[in-house]
């Protein structure tokens, strides 16, 4: 088949405003280690929605085309390219990738730690004015640069589940990495009732809990949690931050969460969560990525003798992690839940709206479709 010149794609030219459907460049030669990828599913993360509505910004990133959950069909590949495994990609193989890195840096050699690669980078982050223009999920193609990490998909994974795993499911997973695993029997409270809260909850289930506690809101996604594995849900809907931490210390006794993780941002949830926690209890903070500065009350910390964890996103290992875990708990959870119902270009707009809205978990824009 003839390599395409150009793509469709969907791009956002000011936050909060409708995306532009316009036709971008493609290159025309792929450098050793890239591909050229037909993107047949991909599933929008709340970062999309806070790169649009303008909470994650910062200057000179517009325009750009959003999207860094995403699989696809190779239809060409530059010299040498591989996947994280060494694995030879073939034109029309089904990949899914993520953030590019390095290799050099003090992060990437010193650390081991791509995920403190000083120049690291990620498909959204490519402007769509300047080469190589369509690097991320809302195009017909995009262009999978030499040090994305890539990875050959099996057939069992569906599209939206390894979309997924590309960003939401592989940083809960490394947040639990972090937290050093849920302990058999022991009360994981997680903050926050989107996609990764939700998916949060199902790994604290499978993963041997004694109690699951989700809190967020609205009341739907509540009810979703439910089926997720919560044994009960906090609606943090007009509740006060105290009301909320002694509704948790209630579901479990008194004692608090053993294991509290962040995966909702909002700035009470550090007071909250250091309130919650159970005397020695560990608090793995991924959801705050907002510029402000959120205090957190430094005496309890010390009082309870907290551990305090960060986790940012996740790298390769947790990526391939992510997709064996769909692999290994296909059949635990009612997984396609989290998904919208797969519609084109032209309606992303309208999906990343329903999701700030809180009207969906987790759009799925399939650029194939009208």
């Amino acid at each position: 088949m003839s390599i395409p010149t150009s793509t469709r794609a969907a791009v956002l030219t000011g936050h909060g405003e409708p995306l532009h459907l316009t036709d971008l460049p493609l290159p025309a030669e792929l450098e050793p280690g890239a591909a050229l990828v037909r993107v047949s599913c991909a599933t929008l993360c709340g970062t999309d929605v806070e790169i649009w509505s303008g909470k994650m910004s910062f200057p000179g990133m517009l325009p750009m085309v959003l999207g860094h959950e995403m699989v696809g069909e190779v239809v060409a590949v530059g010299e040498s390219t591989r996947d994280a495994l060494g694995r030879e990609i073939p034109v029309g193989a089904r990949i899914g990738w993520s953030e590019s890195t390095c290799g050099e840096c003090h992060g990437c050699t010193v650390l081991r730690q791509p995920v403190a690669c000083s120049r690291r980078g990620y498909g959204f982050l490519q402007r769509s004015d300047v080469p190589p223009y369509a690097t991320a999920g809302l195009s017909e193609y995009a262009y999978v640069v030499p040090n994305a990490a890539k990875l050959l998909l099996p057939d069992e994974v569906p599209d939206t589940w390894a979309a997924m795993a590309g960003c939401a499911a592989k940083t809960v997973l490394r947040a639990y990495g972090r937290a050093g695993g849920v302990r058999p029997g022991s009360a994981v409270v997680v903050q926050g009732s989107g996609a990764l809260g939700l998916f949060a909850t199902a790994v604290a289930r499978i993963s041997g809990a004694g109690t699951v506690l989700t809190v967020g809101a609205p009341a739907s996604r509540l009810a979703l949690a439910a089926e997720f594995g919560a044994d009960a849900t906090v609606d943090v809907g007009g509740t006060g931050s105290e009301e909320i931490a002694e509704r948790v210390r209630e579901l479990t006794g008194g004692h608090g969460g053993d294991l509290v993780l962040d995966f909702a941002g909002a700035p009470s949830v550090g007071r909250e969560a250091v309130a919650m926690a159970a005397q020695r209890g560990t608090i793995v903070v991924v959801g705050t990525t907002g510029p402000a500065d959120v205090p957190v009350p430094l005496g309890a910390v010390m009082g309870k003798e907290l551990t305090v964890v960060g986790s940012l996103n996740g790298d390769i290992a947790d990526y391939h992690e992510a997709i064996s875990f769909f692999r290994t708990f296909a059949g635990r959870m009612p997984w396609d839940k989290l998904f919208g119902t797969p519609s084109g270009l032209s309606s992303a707009s309208g999906r990343i709206t329903a999701m700030h809205r809180l009207d969906e978990v987790k759009a799925v824009i399939d650029p194939r479709l009208p």
